[in-house]
């Protein structure tokens, strides 16, 4: 079900969103929460786990998370769906990927991602009131602002070494607000993991290795049409076009545990780096990191019960103190015969403060038919 915006100002302040997000800066052009749709995630068991899947993901979702993963899938092709909903199911969040190996993984394994990321139906306003003053209703009108990304992925084993696995995205991006701006973007991702004979997993995923550049189109009739009654424009158009998102470093470190030939446990932590000055736990001019870890725990691999913490940092309160949080997660899950059907309880994108998210994906494996 499609929700409208009831109060037909929130317009302004989607509005006044982009205008802040691309305001005039310095030449590098540099936004903290460029293409943030694409930092929400994918997959219920990974957000189950608090995101700390970079080690030992290694199945068609590794297509986000880390694509050196897709070498995991070597006799038949995955599939995977996700949908979730939040802000009251006004956002909506769409994510589906495929992984096919290549002569059953021996050169490799190829994978494709779709994201959407949108709030659709809201109601534009600019031309409710004329310069006279009268309100004519018949002039509201209705738009998306809505942001969609296309990877294609390939991971192989080098160097001789069937335990290390290396893999790539390259990434389209394109976003739009209504008819008031759309952009174009580009960018790379590279993975790594490392799998030893004992059970631990190491992993490193680089996302936006080149910067990932965002190329906007402004429609300045269109954004210029919302002024104040003394002629004021409230939305002036950007000089600056280009926009350009930092790159992210994620290290992890994942063991297997199987306490009998029923029960098991999975557990890993990791490191997330931001090159940027944040609220994390270790912070920085130069670069901050916070720590996650998540487990889950098995039975004969068909049930699981997964939980994990991330987005550690410091907030600020209304005493000026600063007080340390994180975001707790939990999921479950069932597999039965190559479908698997997973649910999280979890923050997506850690968008409110209190409001919790209900995560659903399914994953099938046609090797296990």
């Amino acid at each position: 079900m499609i929700l409208s915006i009831k109060n037909p100002y929130r317009i302004s302040l989607i509005i006044c969103f982009f205008t802040l997000s691309m305001t005039k800066t310095e030449a590098q052009a540099f936004r903290k929460y460029s293409n943030e749709f694409l930092n929400i995630g994918a997959d219920a068991r990974a957000f189950g786990m608090g995101n700390n899947v970079v080690a030992n993901i290694g199945d068609v979702n590794a297509t986000y998370w880390n694509p050196a993963g897709l070498t995991q899938v070597t006799e038949d092709w995955q599939g995977a769906l996700m949908h979730a909903e939040y802000f009251q199911s006004i956002a909506k969040y769409e994510y589906a990927a495929a992984a096919i190996p290549l002569n059953k993984g021996s050169e490799g394994t190829i994978g494709f991602s779709l994201y959407r990321f949108a709030v659709d139906d809201i109601m534009n306003t600019t031309e409710l009131i004329d310069n006279q003053g009268n309100i004519d209703y018949n002039k509201i009108s209705r738009f998306s602002t809505a942001d969609y990304a296309a990877m294609v992925s390939y991971a192989g084993n080098f160097f001789g070494d069937p335990r290390l696995s290396v893999g790539a995205n390259a990434k389209l991006v394109y976003r739009h607000i209504g008819k008031f701006a759309n952009a174009f973007g580009f960018g790379l991702d590279l993975g790594a993991q490392y799998r030893t004979d004992d059970g631990f997993y190491f992993g490193a995923m680089a996302r936006d290795i080149t910067t990932t550049f965002n190329f906007w189109s402004v429609n300045k009739d269109k954004l210029h049409q919302i002024e104040m009654e003394d002629g004021t424009v409230l939305n002036e158009a950007p000089d600056n076009n280009i926009e350009l998102t930092m790159p992210k470093l994620k290290l992890g470190v994942a063991k297997n545990f199987n306490f009998n030939d029923k029960f098991g446990l999975l557990a890993e932590c990791d490191l997330n780096f931001e090159f940027a000055k944040t609220n994390d736990l270790v912070s920085s001019s130069v670069a901050s990191m916070s720590p996650s870890a998540g487990v889950e725990l098995n039975y004969d691999q068909t049930v699981f019960v997964r939980a994990g913490f991330n987005n550690m940092q410091y907030e600020t309160q209304f005493d000026g103190s600063r007080k340390l949080t994180l975001q707790p997660n939990v999921g479950v899950g069932f597999k039965y015969k190559g479908v698997s059907v997973d649910y999280a309880l979890t923050n997506v994108g850690n968008a409110s403060l209190a409001l919790y998210s209900n995560i659903f994906s399914v994953k099938i494996d046609l090797a296990e038919f």
